[in-house]
């Protein structure tokens, strides 16, 4: 079955980086588009980022534009999200997605 695993996430320093990873499987990683979304708490399901198929449209919520960067590799099945910057603002808990299905999350937290 479709099997989305995120990683990579954690407590950082505000201006600090992460890199966030989602390995893919039981479909055809390769064949489409790709996202990222993150929820706060006690909020709504915010869409962060997609990527194309062979990367060659990459797409980003404003708020991020310019910090964070969306990336995979078609080979080993996985999702990046190399995270810059990091304000407060980005707490969530981040969601590698594909066509609805989500996996179960990675937290982060910018904090001082």
């Amino acid at each position: 079955q479709v099997q989305l695993v995120e990683s990579g996430g954690g407590l950082v320093q505000p201006g600090g980086s992460l890199r966030l990873s989602c390995v893919a499987s039981g479909f055809t990683f390769s064949s489409g588009t790709m996202n990222w979304v993150r929820q706060a708490p006690g909020q709504e399901v915010e869409w962060v980022s997609t990527i194309s198929r062979n990367s060659d449209i990459r797409d980003y919520t404003a708020s991020v534009k310019g910090r964070f960067t969306i990336s995979r590799d078609n080979a080993k099945n996985t999702l990046y999200l190399q995270m810059d910057n990091l304000k407060p603002e980005d707490t969530a808990m981040y969601f590698c997605s594909r066509g609805g299905i989500r996996g179960p999350g990675t937290q982060v937290t910018v904090s001082s």
